[in-house]
């Protein structure tokens, strides 16, 4: 009976994943204790080599361990070889990705490497090959087949290379000691960064955008105002700009709907605000403001802002903090 589609796919998966946990148990202690150490005290930066498919492998490897804390870039040798080693300082490590060992293009660059002191760290699929012997730190990254049907096509080779690389990167992340904010630092544009780094006075509305009243405001002043700043609410102010209260849109229906019209030209800010209302300080970061909103019996969709004299410096909306990527 022909094997199905899904069958193929899921023993070509657990091919890759075997190759990948038969390398965990070959490496060498030794070798990947040196291979850290070296990287951990790279006082330059990280260039990484690759031809085809390991040159994928190695541009990717550089990317992670830039935004992991060690600066890294990525070198064609065929620009090595064409000015592009000029990159290369006595402060580098180089890390060469290679399944077989034995491409002319990357062993073509060893003595350039080598006069100036950058040491190489090889990630090879065969640890007898030119390029283990001639590099200074070698991390086996052999495997018996390819997932490749006709066993061709890197397919396993490039998923051990890659989980190799992506081990010493995260490996050089606890020796650095990097944090989630150091993360996030290096990921401004990605949720994570941003609920790190991301503030209150980043996404608050203040200034002419936050007009506020008084307690005795009518409540013409109020709608007008609250009409004016376009956030839904509208801050309510005492000596010194001290917070009181917020009246937002929810308070100005509720107070239709129990007061008779015949009263409602006598209501005032101070009749219509909630007091005490939950506020947000400038410095804290908007994801916890966000928690704050939501983790209520019931959601509020702003917030006062009060520094910490008291005084309102601002409103922050919901809608504010959604549209920012939270």
């Amino acid at each position: 009976m022909r094997e199905s589609h899904y069958e193929q796919v899921v023993a070509l998966l657990r091919m890759e994943a075997e190759a990948v946990a038969r390398t965990a148990a070959r490496l060498a202690p030794a070798e990947v204790e040196r291979a850290v150490a070296l990287l951990a005290e790279c006082r330059g930066k990280v260039v990484t080599v690759g031809v085809g498919k390991s040159g994928h492998i190695a541009q990717k490897a550089a990317a992670t361990l830039t935004s992991t804390g060690t600066p890294a870039v990525f070198l064609h040798p065929s620009d090595a070889a064409h000015g592009g080693m000029g990159m290369v300082g006595a402060g580098d490590v180089c890390v060469f990705v290679s399944n077989s060992g034995e491409t002319a293009e990357l062993l073509e660059l060893l003595p350039y490497l080598q006069h100036r002191g950058a040491p190489v760290l090889a990630v090879v699929g065969c640890t007898t090959s030119t390029l283990a012997r001639r590099a200074d730190v070698v991390l086996d990254a052999s495997v018996e087949q390819e997932a490749c049907p006709l066993n061709l096509a890197p397919t396993a080779s490039t998923t051990v290379a890659l989980a190799v690389c992506d081990a010493l990167a995260m490996a050089l992340m606890s020796v650095k000691g990097l944090t989630p904010e150091d993360f996030a630092l290096n990921h401004p544009g990605g949720r994570l960064g941003k609920r790190l780094t991301l503030k209150v006075s980043d996404l608050m509305r203040g200034g002419d955008e936050n007009p506020a009243v008084t307690a005795s405001a009518s409540l013409l002043e109020v709608v007008q105002a609250i009409g004016r700043g376009g956030l839904g609410a509208v801050c309510v102010l005492g000596e010194g700009g001290r917070l009181e209260g917020i009246v937002t849109d929810g308070d100005l229906r509720r107070a239709l709907q129990r007061v008779r019209p015949e009263d409602l030209a006598g209501l005032t800010a101070e009749g219509l605000m909630t007091r005490e209302p939950v506020v947000a300080a400038p410095d804290l970061l908007a994801h916890a403001a966000l928690r704050l909103m939501e983790n209520r019996p019931s959601q509020i969709s702003v917030l006062p802002v009060v520094n910490a004299d008291g005084r309102a410096v601002g409103l922050l909306r919901l809608h504010d903090i959604v549209r920012s990527g939270l």
